[in-house]
């Protein structure tokens, strides 16, 4: 607490540089971030919904979530593509 009293009154805050845009909150790089975060947990919600409210067992989740990895993986390639194939 004394130190960052010392901090503050000593004014010593105005020799560090501020943070880069690029590492600011509002930054594509920490929405993407805090995007991921947001995924996992609701991953992890999905999870104990599947293995406590339906029974599922531990292993079941993990083939369903990596079922749709598979298929969202499928989804994704063949959406990029389309673009680049010639349709005659």
């Amino acid at each position: 607490k004394t130190d960052f009293i010392n901090f503050i009154s000593d004014q010593e805050w105005k020799s560090i540089e501020p943070v880069s845009s690029w590492f600011g909150p509002s930054s594509f790089l920490m929405s993407s971030m805090s995007a991921l975060f947001q995924l996992s947990m609701w991953i992890r919600h999905c999870h104990g919904y599947l293995t406590e409210n339906l029974g599922i067992p531990v292993w079941g989740s993990y083939a369903v979530f990596a079922l749709a990895t598979l298929f969202s993986g499928l989804i994704l390639g063949l959406v990029s593509e389309a673009p680049e194939t010639e349709w005659l």
